[in-house]
């Protein structure tokens, strides 16, 4: 299999130590290409420069988390917009609305979330997008900006029935990650995942978070890792009624096809 990690936070602190080991270890597992996350003003110049000391493996994202929303001012509007200037840098995000937190003040998120938006019409870059509890904002501010961007995958989905069959009839893309295999909160999806088409279904781990509660033996930490991904795609694949390499084969190709990585 060789398999793209969509999502990976491998500027988080919690890799510093052993790295250079987490991605051997990806690549050992099949994980040939890793999308770093960018995430704030602080971790988004950091997945820039991995992804130049990994060329052609890892790729990096720039954007502000509904969660940093209060940084994002015009300087900060700025560095976005320079950092995807950059080819290395393959989509604007990770950027959205998150009502299940409220780190930042709604009012604040919904203004970060549009002048995201508007980087994409900009600069013609698809977009990773975050959701939580904040389905109906979303959407909103998503359609003002219809017909402008291009494409968008919904990152780590967790949503209801319906909230997925509103972001496949506005033609987006959905991310899925070990968020499947928690029997306490991911059932649902096991059943949902059946209905996403293979053009529009990538993978994801959104390491060093969910790690799969499925994954045997389970480590003593819980820090997730790209690895990882290799016992989602199996995971999906038995859910969806698939073949593991055919699922693994579709959702790098969608991938690879969304963020124009090369072949």
């Amino acid at each position: 299999m060789q398999l793209i990690d969509i999502g990976a936070n491998l500027t988080h602190d919690g890799f510093d130590h052993d790295r250079a080991a987490v991605l051997q270890r990806a690549r050992d597992a099949g994980v040939a290409r890793m999308i770093v996350t960018g995430a704030s003003r602080e971790h988004s110049p950091k997945a820039l420069a991995l992804a130049r000391a990994h060329p052609g493996e890892l790729f990096a994202t720039a954007g502000v988390h509904p969660h940093h929303a209060t940084e994002y001012t015009d300087e900060c509007d700025a560095e976005m917009r320079e950092l995807l200037s950059h080819p290395e840098v393959v989509a604007v995000g990770e950027c959205g609305l998150d009502y299940f937190r409220d780190f930042s003040p709604r009012p604040a998120q919904r203004r970060a979330f549009e002048r995201q938006l508007q980087i994409a019409v900009d600069t013609g870059k698809p977009l990773f997008l975050h959701q939580r509890d904040a389905h109906a904002d979303f959407v909103s501010i998503m359609r003002e900006f219809d017909g402008k961007l291009g494409p968008a995958v919904v990152h780590c989905f967790t949503g209801t029935r319906e909230e997925l069959f509103d972001c496949l009839d506005h033609d987006w893309h959905i991310g899925i990650t070990g968020w499947l295999c928690d029997e306490r909160r991911g059932q649902h999806l096991r059943e949902l995942v059946k209905h996403i088409p293979a053009n529009r279904l990538m993978i994801e781990t959104d390491a060093p978070y969910l790690l799969p509660r499925t994954v045997k033996p389970q480590p003593s930490h819980r820090r997730n890792e790209p690895m990882y991904l290799a016992h989602i795609v199996e995971e999906l694949a038995r859910d969806r009624g698939e073949a593991v390499d055919a699922t693994a084969a579709a959702t790098t190709a969608t991938a690879t096809a969304f963020f124009g990585l090369p072949d």
